[in-house]
């Protein structure tokens, strides 16, 4: 699907018009924080949601080294602010098996390195909100560390309805 029928509409209304199947990677080659945030950074430089690989590399990794983002459930939740982006995306991995992240003593298997308008705070909070949600869905959260390829994972994604009302910025979910 190209991106320009992601972000068709004037709102995202779930989580998975954020990002695109050639966005997500089920299973993630590094073993450790540069190692993943590398990968995922090429993914969203490959499928054109960057444009400057190595300076959005370097800030993802930074950011992380400053203020790490391990939440629960075992996820990490990398994110550069970008000067010139569009729309907020996000690249999703995930590892066979949860990985040391930083100098944090939670261990993750989920990570999501968002890439941020600079000047979209409303953008950025409507994501994380509806991350924060589907983070909380058991069902959904199973499904996701289950799925098989990255269609099934996007397919999770599309099951977290995100609110299109820009006044209230919620996110609300509705598993199948």
């Amino acid at each position: 699907m190209p991106a320009s029928d992601l972000f068709a509409g004037d709102w995202p209304t779930t989580l998975a018009d954020y990002t695109s199947p050639g966005l997500i990677v089920p299973n993630l080659r590094g073993v450790d924080a540069p190692a993943v945030i590398q990968e995922l950074s090429a993914a969203l430089h490959r499928e054109g949601r960057i444009t400057d690989l190595l300076p959005f590399y370097q800030a993802a990794l930074n950011r992380e080294y400053l203020c790490s983002t391990v939440t629960e459930p075992g996820w990490a939740l990398p994110h550069v602010l970008v000067k010139g982006l569009d729309k907020a995306c996000f690249a999703l991995g995930r590892t066979r098996a949860p990985i040391a992240w930083g100098n944090s003593a939670l261990r993750v298997q989920v990570i999501i390195l968002l890439a941020v308008p600079e000047t979209d705070a409303r953008a950025y909070m409507t994501l994380v909100l509806g991350l924060t949600r589907l983070s909380k869905e058991t069902e959904l959260l199973d499904r996701l560390l289950k799925a098989g390829d990255p269609l099934e994972i996007f397919d999770v994604l599309r099951q977290v309805k995100m609110s299109v009302n820009r006044s209230t910025q919620a996110a609300e979910t509705k598993p199948r």
